[in-house]
Parts: structure tokens; C-alpha cells; sequence
């Protein structure tokens, strides 16, 4: 069974041959451990899944900077990002729009979707492995780039036309950009909009199924209709919007399963969605012990694994992982018979 199989069969729940692998690193891990170190645990872990990894050289035109150098970094937004840490992505502390007065000065990146549909299909036949596009709808965290998130939480409560007018273009933009890697011969594409504090949704559910929840459904539509996957990520506590999540036919999900309660989660919809990870990396993957580890893993495999499916062993490494506790992860996983 090729990697692209075995994660298809893990999210349509038709019993791939053992739990599909993806692995998540922050380039700070290779700062801390060195290359060859991490060269090492990978080729122990091969992953099946991966993105397509093509250059955009519209989007190399558009930027300036490193975004994980210290120092500042231009997206191909106008977002400036300050970072003071090697191996990580800064923050926008100066949003470029933090008044209204400033929206007629947005630059939408059209340029960055006229994407090598060629190199994208030549790499993706060439790969046994699932193919994710390099592409990232993100309403949310966008407009915070742009406002600023104090802002955009006032935005919330005004709704403003300024606002809709913002958040329209936003989506519109992103609309195309699914639409340009549809087109391709990727296996999936993919959301990631940090919804979740520590204990409960940053705004109230309600308010994200109103102004959200319809731009997703219309990604995730997109996707379905040209044979894709939809992938999603949200960091934090998002158990209130996972019965939406699958109604809208998002095929996995990427959630701090640790900061929530996983029987829970798994009582209500395990073998509905799966669940693309991930292990604690607040907790164990940093400070944990390997048995900590072991644990963690049988925790989430009786929660929400199936035997048809439903679950990619998936975490991400950041500036606090340690590499033989993520080790330890690993086996756990190996562990889980077919």
C-alpha cells in the first residue's frame, strides 16, 4: 500500500494497512538539534504525507525577509511580522489597516495564484506520498494580520461595512486560491484558522457559524466537487464547532486534542471525521516522559481511532520538543495494529 493510499483509505475509513504518519518541524528543531540529528529521526519515521513544495515566484518577488530569521519579514499582504526568535515566525505588532481609513490602500497578492500547474502535477506523480497543496485558506488569521486582533474583535460586535467589505475580499481571494490548486493534481487542500483559546472558542459559536463557517463550506465545496481532500487546522479548544466542521464535509481535522476532553470528543465523533493528530506539545512532547508518551498515544487510539480508520499520527515539533520523546510517539503508533 503507497502512502497516498493509506492516508485516502484513513480518511474514507476503509482500513489503510497501518495509521498513517505526519510529521510537523519547526525549523528552530534543526537550530536546536542539528541536521544531522533530525535527518536521523525522519529516516526512522518516513512520513506519508507531505506538500507539493513547488516555488512561487511571484510569491518570492512579493516577500522580504526571512520569515524565520530575527528581524522583519514582509508577507505578500504588506504584513510586517517582528520576530525576536531564530526558527520561528514573528508576530504583526503595526496591522496595516488599524483604521478604516487605510482599507483603500490593500493590495490583494493576485500574482501568487498563477501557480506551475505543470511542476505541481509532474511532482505529485512522481510521489508515492499524499500531496498537500501549498496553499493556506485563512480568513481569520488574515484579517488579524491586516486589523489586528483587538480590532477585529471590536469588528465582530460593529460589523461594520468596512468589515464585510474586508472580509468579502478575503475570501474571494481565497476562493481562487482553492479553486487555482483544484485544478491540480494535489491530493488535498488546506485551512488553518486558530479558533480556540486554552478552555473554550475565542468568539461565540453562534458568531463563527455566521460569518465563517459559510466560507469554509464553500472551500470544503470546492474541493469535493474537483475530487479533492479538505484538510483544516485550529489550534486550541474548538470541541463547539467540530459538529460543524464535519457537516460542512471538512475530511480532517488538526486539534490540540489535550487541551479538550478526548473520550469526549471521541463519544461524539469518532468514525464521523478524522483526526490528524496531534500529541500534546504543551506538555509531553517537551517535558513529557516516554512512557508519558506511550500513554498519550493509547489515550487518543482508544478515544478515536476505528479499526476502518480515522486517525493520522500526526505532531508538530517546536522550540521545546525533544526528539526522543517524539521518538517514543512514534513507536507507540507502530504499535497500533492494523
Amino acid at each position: 500500500m503507497t502512502s497516498r493510499e493509506r492516508v485516502i483509505r484513513a480518511l474514507e475509513f476503509d482500513r489503510p494497512d497501518r495509521v498513517p504518519r505526519d510529521i510537523w518541524m519547526l525549523p528552530i528543531v534543526r537550530l536546536l538539534c542539528g541536521d544531522d540529528t533530525v535527518d536521523r529521526f525522519l529516516r526512522r519515521w518516513p512520513v506519508d504525507m507531505a506538500p507539493a513544495g513547488i516555488p512561487n515566484s511571484e510569491l518570492s518577488r512579493m516577500t522580504k525577509g526571512d520569515p524565520f530569521a530575527i528581524g522583519a519579514y514582509v508577507d505578500e499582504w504588506g504584513c510586517l511580522f517582528d520576530n525576536a526568535q531564530a526558527g520561528v515566525i514573528g508576530e504583526v505588532k503595526s496591522p496595516q489597516i488599524d483604521d478604516w481609513s487605510k482599507l483603500e490602500n490593500l493590495r490583494v497578492p493576485w500574482n501568487i495564484l498563477n501557480i506551475d500547474t505543470d511542476a505541481i502535477n509532474r511532482r505529485c506523480r512522481a510521489s508515492e506520498q499524499f500531496i498537500v497543496a501549498d496553499m493556506t485558506a485563512r480568513p481569520f488569521e488574515r484579517i488579524q494580520f491586516l486589523r489586528g486582533t483587538e480590532n477585529v474583535f471590536v469588528d465582530l460586535a460593529d460589523e461594520s461595512a468596512e468589515f464585510r467589505d474586508l472580509l468579502r475580499q478575503l475570501h474571494e481571494f481565497f476562493v481562487r486560491q482553492t479553486q487555482a490548486w483544484a485544478k491540480t493534481e494535489v491530493d488535498a487542500v488546506f485551512i488553518a484558522d486558530d479558533w480556540g483559546s486554552q478552555r473554550g472558542m475565542l468568539i461565540d459559536p453562534a458568531q463563527w457559524r455566521r460569518w465563517f463557517k459559510p466560507l469554509y463550506a464553500e472551500y470544503a465545496k470546492i474541493a469535493h466537487q474537483a475530487g479533492k481532500k479538505i484538510l483544516m487546522h485550529s489550534d486550541g479548544h474548538i470541541f463547539d464547532i467540530y459538529e460543524d466542521l464535519i457537516e460542512i464535509g471538512i475530511d480532517a481535522v488538526n486539534s490540540q486534542l489535550f487541551v479538550m476532553d478526548i473520550e469526549q470528543i471521541g463519544r461524539r465523533f469518532a468514525g464521523r471525521i478524522t483526526f490528524w493528530g496531534e500529541i500534546d506539545r504543551q506538555h509531553i512532547l517537551c517535558n513529557g516522559t516516554p512512557d508519558e508518551a506511550r500513554l498519550a498515544v493509547a489515550r487518543v487510539a482508544s478515544a478515536l481511532r476505528r479499526p476502518e480508520g480515522g486517525v493520522i499520527a500526526q505532531f508538530e515539533l517546536g522550540a521545546g520538543a525533544k526528539l526522543d520523546i517524539a521518538d517514543a510517539v512514534m513507536n507507540a503508533w507502530a504499535g497500533q495494529v492494523a
